[in-house]
């Protein structure tokens, strides 16, 4: 690590108004592997110390659940990029100005939408409306549950919005779960070209991430072949998924208002982001560092919001177009940061890099990289390191690891 600075911070919240204020600057929307929003003032702090023109644009390169834009909107305009399109419905999301909504009018306005939606798939599906509470069988949860997957197997229903009844029912959530969802992305498109699609669309996933079955993602669905894993199941089954949705239209719409900068997005690769930005501004750069896709992860998120009837695949009904993202395979990875590096350098552009010391490359070849490539080019490196708890999202037994948090800075002389 010759020629690089390292300096240590401290991650403490001091007393219960900051964690209320964090809740109301970055209001919660999904849960999220890797999130920032844990160590947010870390890495604000640093992007604040090298973003000296406020005129200048933030590119956020990997934008994912934005919780570095959400936080730092009041401040900075944001180039928010993530090659999946569910980032940029939560960017706009929280670079929405709701003041001028009333919540009690914009519900009334959305049940005229859902309401003959859900009435009509409760008539014409009577069956599959199951009663979850008396189900106390291995057996007759799977009878139940495999009915409604078989959904899959049916032609096309006699209704437009219908991807999540014939896609996923009796896997991440219930039928009755997946009509709410159909319902009301119909109420979203009623909202097209307002501030409102985008809120609507972020309240509908907050709904999907906390009434699904899985561990907090949407890698696998459970089958219940324990009495434990049903009992479980069972729970999620039997949440409500309008009272979710609504709970969070009524606080985003309460606590959004006008962030006072401007919002791009994009859904590129990251190599096609860094040939459009401005030069000059700052880069931050948050990649994948585990070697298991995100694509594969929050599939149905994009699926909600391209809405497509893709092709499927798997157990896990995955999209057939999936991103495999070259920073989650060893042996790409670190060709890759080096292109993104020469990007930045091309714009003259400031960088800050979050990376995990347990990532799939090697932290130190990292920091070797980026001192190779950025100090030829009249930049100077710098690391800073944090240590922080982890969210495994259910993918293993201990639900959180103690990391390491890595931000390397370039910084141009």
């Amino acid at each position: 690590m010759t020629g690089t600075g390292l300096l240590f911070y401290s991650n403490d919240i001091e007393n219960e108004s900051e964690i209320d204020l964090l809740e109301t600057t970055i209001p919660h929307i999904i849960k999220y592997m890797g999130s920032k929003k844990p160590i947010i003032e870390f890495v604000a702090k640093s992007i604040n110390e090298v973003h000296t023109n406020e005129n200048a644009w933030v590119t956020d390169l990997f934008a994912g659940s934005c919780s570095i834009s959400a936080y730092l909107r009041r401040k900075y305009n944001f180039i928010s990029n993530d090659i999946q399109e569910y980032s940029c419905v939560l960017a706009h999301t929280y670079f929405s100005n709701l003041s001028t909504y009333n919540y009690q009018e914009v519900k009334n306005q959305i049940d005229k939408v859902i309401l003959p939606q859900i009435n009509w798939y409760k008539k014409k599906f009577k069956s599959f409306l199951y009663d979850y509470s008396k189900i106390d069988t291995i057996v007759g949860y799977q009878k139940v549950e495999t009915a409604q997957r078989d959904l899959l197997k049916k032609g096309k229903f006699d209704n437009s919005y219908h991807l999540f009844t014939k896609y996923y029912s009796g896997t991440y959530w219930s039928f009755e779960q997946c009509i709410w969802i159909d319902s009301l992305r119909k109420a979203a498109d009623e909202f097209k070209g307002t501030p409102l699609y985008y809120v609507i669309l972020s309240s509908i996933m907050f709904a999907m991430s906390y009434t699904t079955q899985s561990t907090g993602h949407f890698a696998q669905y459970r089958d219940g072949n324990s009495d434990e894993a049903v009992e479980n199941i069972i729970f999620y089954r039997q949440k409500d998924f309008y009272e979710l949705f609504l709970k969070k239209l009524s606080e985003l719409i309460n606590c959004l208002d006008n962030s006072l900068k401007t919002l791009k997005t994009s859904s590129l690769n990251f190599e096609e982001c860094l040939k459009l930005i401005p030069n000059g501004g700052t880069v931050y750069c948050d990649p994948p560092y585990a070697s298991v896709h995100y694509s594969r992860f929050y599939h149905v998120l994009e699926t909600l919001v391209k809405y497509d009837y893709p092709e499927i695949d798997f157990k896990g009904r995955y999209r057939d177009d999936r991103h495999q993202s070259p920073f989650s395979q060893k042996s790409k990875a670190l060709e890759a940061f080096a292109t993104m590096f020469d990007g930045i350098i091309s714009k003259s552009a400031q960088m800050v890099l979050s990376y995990s010391g347990s990532g799939v490359v090697g932290i130190e070849e990292i920091i070797t990289l980026a001192n190779k490539r950025f100090n030829q080019n009249e930049y100077m490196v710098s690391v800073r390191t944090l240590g922080h708890k982890h969210s495994t999202m259910g993918r293993f037994e201990d639900h959180e690891r103690d990391v390491t948090e890595y931000l390397i800075i370039a910084k141009t002389k």
